[in-house]
């Protein structure tokens, strides 16, 4: 039957397609290395190439990937980056290049201050070489330092009698101290071993600044040099904001660099005291200014919810953000917390928040969004202040429905105690576990235990068990040789566990579930993750949902999983979350304008139900006067049934592809609140409306502070100094960070990089496949 199977023909459409795929993927993957690169983490050479994506002319899409010099603009086929610099850049072809000077490091000592006579010259540089050798394993880091020659020739047999030593360091050339005459080539041999070379060599160095008291010139820098350094350097210690301790200023070893660099020592007291109150106000100074300069205001609230960091117990860092109506957003305070915080404490602070930045206008606050307290402290603040819009954050909100699923679908928890079965008894039985890393081995090319998480802390996190999951997914090959291998046969026989085991291993039921809910699992963390990083507005809230709700479908068909129970946990976390902005939003962004047959961009109340949009009439009578609220409803009904003039419309809904993701964006996410602002001028009381609710954020997430950090709250949080301290370099840390859209933790990015095997050259290996294709 196999045999009668034809393979379809592909469509020249279709191949072209796949074509532009590959070629953006690779120019995707040069993009992602370059970027690396320029960050410190490759090539040198991608700091003067630049990818370029050559398009078709005829259908406009992707062709092939260029290189391009940023020095002349020539453009280089990308088949070879590394062929291309060293032909374009090192051979001199490229106009603009100039060679990288050596680094200091580079340069041998001997160069700077050696006799004009060519046979010592190069005899001092041979003792160069040797005493470099042997101080490095005494001295420390001094070696660089103490290329000198020696003193005098020791003689052991005058300190060690009959026993002989095999020399460990041969010098060629030899000094005595009265006439500083050379002697020809001989061993050195001193009575401590090499070890005593680091001690020599200081000796050497002493006696050669006695006899010459003249320093070799170094490197000189301007004092505005050297200011705008420690300027730079205060910078990096600071936005590390823990990473780098203040205490790392002091290491020989950083001295030492900044000595070789021609820069002076430095104060850890003043980087930990002046220098950062001076930081501290600058950045304070440029964040209320922004707040000022704006009409209006969001606050967003994170951290509210226990992290369990294991050692951290329950500490948390709250950061308090303000979210401008431009989609910039400036850190305003940190907060930190111990344990679950009752909800009146959590109003509290962001009432003073909000009356700390506007005073008595707090008109100018819009809402808050937090990733907790929606039910009460958000309530609550929306119920005093009418015109305020709080909502619960939806990246909180889609990692919640993981926990959702595995306490309430019985396949979650079906799956999850199969999977603790196997891992237990794999790890704990010594005769398995040992047949189980052979093959593992043989899989894999490594050795693991099989990683479970504790039954107490299963119930507060899934994410330890969908490690598991994972575990055992990939490892299914290994496993299922594992009940093939003859001794497993013998050890079934004898333990009851074994033979459950086997029968649960040959079962495909086992797999396809576990398939299942892995597969669930990912989809969910994926589009948290895609929320987290993409930061959506209030009106992307009902798109999200519903692009979520398809997903779970087509999983439910691919699985063969009764989609009732599934639907049921999805609406339940749905109706948590709602807020009826999100309607509004919905309704008012002329983002998700529909065209219609006639050509008119109307708003999409046909994807609303019957009760959104009566939310929308409700919510819009609440957030403006009680004498507007007839002409607002008025307006609804107007933009209901004329919308946005085509060409407007059509402007605000312009997208372009990102050029690191390939993605389709919206081109100008401000378009929205302008046309509102400038064009559609005869909605007044809607338009307040509008403007103020659309360019709300759907998430609290912000600022994240490194565990290192929290631990050393933790320890020293009762010290007033320190934690005032702490909150200067959080405030800095944090206001660079917004200021750069930068919303990453530098411990993720370690673990990402330390978690790839071969780093660059696995992307560019992947780029690179079949690249005479294309």
């Amino acid at each position: 039957m196999a045999a009668t199977n034809t393979t379809p023909p592909i469509d020249s459409t279709s191949a072209e397609e796949l074509t532009a795929k590959a070629v953006h993927k690779r120019y995707e993957g040069l993009v992602m290395v370059r970027t690396k690169a320029i960050k410190g983490k490759g090539a040198w050479y991608w700091a003067h190439l630049e990818p370029l994506l050559v398009h078709n002319n005829d259908t406009g899409l992707p062709k092939a990937v260029k290189l391009r010099c940023s020095l002349c603009e020539a453009v280089f086929s990308a088949s070879n980056p590394s062929r291309t610099a060293s032909e374009h850049l090192k051979r001199g072809t490229c106009p603009n290049f100039t060679s990288v000077p050596k680094p200091i490091s580079s340069i041998s000592p001997s160069s700077m201050g050696s006799p004009p006579s060519s046979s010592v010259q190069h005899n001092h540089r041979k003792r160069s070489s040797s005493s470099s050798g042997g101080a490095g394993g005494g001295g420390g880091g001094s070696s660089a330092s103490y290329h000198v020659p020696p003193l005098a020739m020791v003689d052991p047999s005058r300190f060690c009698g009959e026993l002989a030593y095999s020399p460990t360091v041969s010098a060629t050339t030899v000094v005595t101290a009265s006439t500083g005459s050379l002697l020809p080539q001989q061993h050195l041999m001193l009575s401590g071993g090499k070890e005593d070379l680091g001690a020599l060599a200081m000796l050497e160095d002493s006696v050669k600044k006695l006899k010459s008291p003249k320093t070799s010139p170094g490197p000189t820098l301007s004092k505005t040099q050297i200011d705008s350094a420690f300027d730079f350097l205060a910078d990096w210690l600071y936005e590390s904001c823990g990473s780098v301790s203040f205490s790392s200023l002091d290491h020989p070893k950083f001295r030492a660099f900044l000595n070789q660099v021609g820069l002076p020592a430095i104060s850890r007291r003043e980087f930990a005291g002046p220098r950062l109150d001076a930081k501290f106000e600058e950045a304070k100074a440029e964040s209320e200014a922004r707040i000022r300069d704006a009409m209006f205001f969001q606050i967003a609230s994170d951290g509210w919810r226990p992290k369990h960091h294991g050692f951290l117990g329950a500490e948390n860092l709250v950061n308090l953000t303000v979210n401008l109506p431009n989609g910039t957003s400036v850190f305003r305070r940190a907060v930190f917390v111990s344990g679950n915080v009752p909800p009146k404490y959590a109003e509290e602070v962001l009432s003073d928040t909000i009356t700390g930045i506007c005073g008595n206008a707090v008109r100018q606050c819009v809402g808050v969004v937090a990733d907790k307290f929606k039910a009460k402290a958000l309530k609550n603040l929306e119920n005093q202040n009418h015109w305020m819009v709080n909502l619960s954050c939806q990246y909180q909100g889609f990692n919640s429905l993981v926990k959702d699923f595995s306490k309430e679908l019985p396949l979650f928890q079906k799956v999850t105690e199969n999977c603790f079965k196997v891992a237990n008894f794999v790890n704990n039985n010594s005769q398995v576990r040992s047949i189980f890393q052979k093959y593992q081995l043989q899989e894999h090319r490594h050795v693991e235990l099989l990683r479970v998480p504790a039954r107490d802390y299963e119930k507060l996190n899934f994410e330890p068990v969908y490690t598991m999951l994972e575990d055992i997914l990939n490892a299914a090959r290994a496993l299922q040789l594992v009940l093939l291998d003859e001794s497993y046969k013998i050890v079934s026989v004898e333990d009851p566990i074994a033979s459950e085991f086997a029968e649960m291993g040959r079962d495909m039921r086992f797999w396809n579930e576990l398939k299942a809910v892995h597969s669930l699992v990912k989809l969910i963390k994926e589009m948290a993750h895609e929320i987290e990083t993409e930061r959506p507005l209030v009106g992307q809230c009902l798109p999200l949902w519903n692009e979520l709700r398809a997903k779970v479908k087509e999983w439910c068909s691919k699985f063969q999983i009764d989609e009732a129970p599934v639907e049921k946990v999805i609406e339940k976390r749905f109706k948590k979350n709602y807020h009826p902005a999100w309607a509004a939003a919905f309704i008012l962004d002329p983002l998700y304008l529909i065209r219609d047959t006639s050509g008119k961009y109307l708003p999409p109340f046909k994807c609303l139900t019957s009760d959104q949009e009566k939310d929308v009439d409700k919510l819009i009578t609440r957030l403006v006067s009680r004498e507007e609220a007839h002409i607002a409803l008025m307006e609804l009904m107007k933009w209901r049934t004329d919308g946005l003039e085509p060409v407007y419309a059509q402007a605000v809904q312009l997208k372009e592809r990102d050029p690191i993701t390939g993605k389709l964006k919206t081109a100008n996410p401000q378009s929205s609140r302008l046309v509102w602002e400038t064009y559609l001028t005869e909605f007044k009381s809607l338009a307040k409306v509008a403007v103020r609710l659309i360019f709300l954020h759907a998430t609290s997430c912000g600022f994240k502070c490194n565990l290192s950090f929290l631990r050393w709250v933790c320890a020293h949080g009762h010290s007033r100094t320190g934690m005032d301290r702490a909150q200067k370099m959080i405030f800095i840390a944090a206001h660079c960070k917004l200021e750069r859209r930068d919303f990453s933790n530098d411990e993720d990015k370690d673990a990402e990089l330390l978690a790839s095997t071969n780093g660059e050259d696995d992307v560019l290996n992947e780029v690179f496949v079949d690249s005479s294709s294309v």
